[in-house]
């Protein structure tokens, strides 16, 4: 039998707790699909104006429909403002055509003509790549007194016996890694040329590309956990595993060293690492040589290298904002309004910081930012009284206050960043990467993706062109003396690769 009274209209006290249920999971509905919305748009959906915008109430959205339609309709017609077009550069190639007219007279009396001036006016156009066939010949010579032949030793390639120049190795790479194009695609377009590369073959030339540079990638690992403050980070890739035909989720790792903002002189570089999983021997594994400054998100993997005191923690105020954005975009929360305002109060003090040395951003930091993130600290445990125990908001202002140490340490190092948007960034080409491929064959392909990312990256980050660097690279790889590898590293060629336009500007 049945308790009527627990489904009586009429019970109050029942319809309360119904309803606050309700309101419970539209709350967390709400939350569910604002981080779905950040995920699928990015962080250019995370300003401040698109806030304002999305909480208006609908209500809102009619009327101010309604005055705008009246108001345009009232007010004089303004006119559209078009962009300005830039000239084009002036490093490009120009061919000149010039068009005179059908006659040499006068269309209306006969006589000569003679100029007076002209009209100029520019189009950009492209012509395709293109490939083309090196032929490498050496004659044999004969010495006719004791018949020894003579022969100049055959050239080096960047695969013994491969078919393959540098500069089509370099594209594939870069294809792949960097334009996010899968192999099979590639090898559609090189058909429409009229060369068939089977998507196999394509497969064997990055393997033993990647192993041919596996040095270089040596030495930018080398170089990064030289450093005493990385900026840390993993993303999901989806992966085949073996004997099933399903996929896993493995992980692709990054490590950021860039002090430029902090206006060091040591060259930027980024090193990936794979893993099958996220769990967290790996992050030890890849950092048991570092020591110094770790920033990074509030991953647990992390925590045993933090505890040996060799490593010290520095948090992400942009995974704090992150949480407040949702919640203010999902339920129009005034706190988490507030955060986000006095979080960005933080960074507005940051911006000129930019490219300063240690010393003099801690100094300007304590004076500005210290005084703000102690009100912050305050103004959060007034607000954590107030709130439900189980909301959203009150996760977030935990998840502030938790990490409270580790989110204020850049105040007293002017070393570290407030955030770990470097990190970020790195695994940018990734994420857009993962749209175009359905999932990773093996876990050596995720080495060998790590290890192109890795040049990639640090190239990009140097200012080099990454398909002129691997070109570079691979031309002159393969007769480097291994001792001087080093001298192959992207901030060392960058002299070299460094086009004569930007030398000369």
């Amino acid at each position: 039998m049945h308790d009527k009274s627990s489904q009586n209209p009429e019970d109050i006290d029942n319809l309360k707790a119904l309803l606050n249920a309700k309101e419970q999971e539209i709350a967390h509905l709400k939350l569910m699909i604002a981080k779905l919305q950040r995920q699928q748009f990015g962080r250019r959906a995370e300003s401040l104006d698109n806030l304002l915008q999305i909480d208006l109430g609908l209500d809102d959205i009619a009327l101010s429909m309604t005055a705008s339609v009246k108001s345009i309709a009232d007010a004089p017609r303004v006119e559209r403002k078009h962009p300005i077009r830039k000239p084009l550069p002036d490093h490009l190639p120009r061919e000149i055509h010039i068009h005179r007219p059908d006659a040499c007279s006068c269309p209306d009396c006969g006589h000569a003509l003679h100029r007076i001036g002209e009209d100029v006016a520019e189009q950009l156009d492209y012509i395709p790549a293109r490939f083309k066939v090196i032929r490498h010949v050496r004659p044999k010579f004969a010495c006719g007194h004791c018949d020894t032949i003579v022969q100049a030793d055959a050239p080096n390639r960047p695969i013994a016996r491969g078919l393959a120049g540098a500069g089509l190795l370099a594209h594939v790479l870069v294809s792949k890694y960097c334009d996010h194009l899968p192999l099979y695609r590639q090898s559609a377009i090189y058909a429409r040329e009229g060369v068939e590369l089977a998507r196999s073959t394509l497969a064997d030339w990055v393997g033993e590309s990647s192993d041919l540079l596996q040095p270089l990638i040596d030495a930018i690992r080398r170089h990064v956990l030289a450093s005493d403050k990385l900026h840390a980070d993993d993303t999901p890739v989806p992966m085949l595993a073996p004997g099933n035909g399903k996929t896993r989720t493995a992980r692709l790792w990054t490590y950021v060293r860039d002090d430029r903002p902090a206006g060091q002189p040591s060259a930027p570089a980024v090193w990936f690492a794979f893993s099958p999983d996220r769990k967290g021997e790996h992050p030890r594994a890849h950092l048991k040589s570092f020591k110094g400054i770790l920033q990074a998100d509030g991953y647990a993997g992390f925590d045993q290298l933090y505890a040996t005191g060799r490593i010290q923690e520095a948090a992400c105020w942009a995974h704090v904002r992150r949480k407040f954005y949702d919640i203010a975009l999902a339920q129009a929360s005034p706190i988490a309004n507030e955060a986000l305002t006095r979080i960005a109060a933080l960074y507005a003090i940051e911006s000129p910081l930019r490219g300063h040395p240690p010393d003099h951003r801690t100094q300007l930091r304590q004076m500005r930012a210290g005084p703000l993130l102690q009100q912050l600290h305050t103004w959060f445990n007034a607000m954590l009284m107030q709130i439900p125990r189980k909301s959203a908001l009150a996760d977030a202002i935990r998840y502030a206050l938790t990490r409270w140490t580790a989110l204020t340490r850049y105040l007293d190092d002017g070393r570290i960043e407030i955030d770990n948007n470097a990190a970020e960034r790195a695994l940018r080409a990734i994420a857009l990467g993962r749209k175009n491929y359905l999932f990773m064959g093996s876990a050596a392909a995720g080495e060998r993706a790590a290890a192109i990312y890795s040049l990639i990256g640090t190239a990009r980050l140097n200012g080099l062109d990454p398909e002129a660097y691997l070109r570079y690279v691979l031309t002159h790889i393969a007769e480097h003396p291994i001792n001087r590898l080093e001298e192959l590293l992207p901030w060392n060629v960058v002299a070299d690769l460094q086009p004569a336009w930007q030398q000369v500007a």
